[in-house]
């Protein structure tokens, strides 16, 4: 890795061949042919501006949900790590929360101004712009039924407002207007008591750490949960926990984790994921489908 002066003066930092593993929980991934943090919202219209037309584009928040293979990115990772983080507290119970908001933060800020229905985002280690981008959720809540509109941003640097109608929302999918990266929303909250609202974060917190091996490396849920049933309970049931390939191996603790447990390679989290849809689809006659967002080249591409 090495830093690259700014083409053009901009006001935020561009690194070249950066190593994707110091920004995904998983801690693995090749490097990133150009990975640019913006300053502020003007900042990255520029930059985006700038780019070739045909610039592969990836927005990143904290790599929760992301599995980067071995040989890395080419094109342009745009980090949202520390930008783009401004909460604004509206009338009418809503909150407009950029992109690059925690959504830790989020549930904190909440129950602070006594709204209540935001408390799952306690429950996602990753930033506002992903959960908007996969409909993310936890703890039964989900991010989309709270939207009232979003802001995104193309790739000439244009931006748009758009509602939730413009969008195929879905469990953990959300589809529509290719090129197109979320730069904000604003959401509709109810008021509550704050305090109440605090008590179970701290609940849904204190049921995670029970649950799921945090403080490990992970993605969290690697797979979606088939409906009216659990991905955790068919992995399990296939006798899967504690079954490793390379470094990669599934939790003894919640087998809908794969933990790099040993200097895994992304080749070794993928053969693993592979390994489990293949045995679950054999053993129990379900096709599991990846949460986890898979980006990248492979080792033999």
């Amino acid at each position: 890795m090495m830093a690259a002066s700014s083409l053009h003066n901009f006001k935020g930092t561009l690194l070249i061949d950066e190593s994707m593993a110091k920004h995904t929980s998983w801690k693995i991934g090749g490097a990133a042919d150009k990975f640019y943090t913006p300053e502020d919202m003007d900042d990255l219209a520029a930059f985006i501006n700038q780019l070739p037309e045909d610039e592969n584009i990836m927005f990143l928040g904290l790599g929760s949900n992301l599995l980067v293979r071995d040989k890395g990115i080419r094109g342009t990772v745009i980090s949202l790590k520390g930008s783009l983080s401004e909460i604004e507290v509206l009338d009418d119970n809503c909150l407009r929360v950029g992109a690059g908001t925690s959504c830790a933060k989020l549930a904190r800020l909440c129950h602070r101004n006594n709204l209540i229905g935001g408390e799952f985002f306690a429950g996602i280690p990753g930033l506002f712009g992903g959960a908007l981008a996969m409909n993310a959720g936890a703890f039964g809540g989900e991010t989309w039924p709270l939207v009232k509109s979003v802001i995104t941003i193309d790739k000439q640097g244009n931006t748009y407002t758009r509602t939730n109608k413009d969008y195929a929302i879905n469990y953990r999918s959300v589809s529509g207007h290719k090129d197109e990266w979320f730069i904000s929303a604003e959401l509709q909250f109810k008021s509550g008591d704050g305090n109440e609202a605090a008590l179970r974060v701290r609940d849904l917190l204190d049921k995670r750490a029970k649950t799921q091996p945090t403080g490990l490396p992970s993605c969290g849920s690697v797979f979606k949960n088939p409906q009216n049933d659990y991905a955790a309970r068919l992995i399990e049931q296939c006798g899967l926990k504690g079954y490793s390939i390379g470094g990669a191996v599934v939790s003894e603790k919640h087998a809908n984790f794969i933990i790099n447990e040993n200097n895994a390679k992304a080749s070794d989290v993928e053969n693993l994921i592979n390994h489990v849809q293949k045995t679950v689809k054999k053993d129990q006659g379900v096709e599991l489908q990846t949460e986890v967002k898979i980006v990248g080249e492979a080792d033999d591409e």
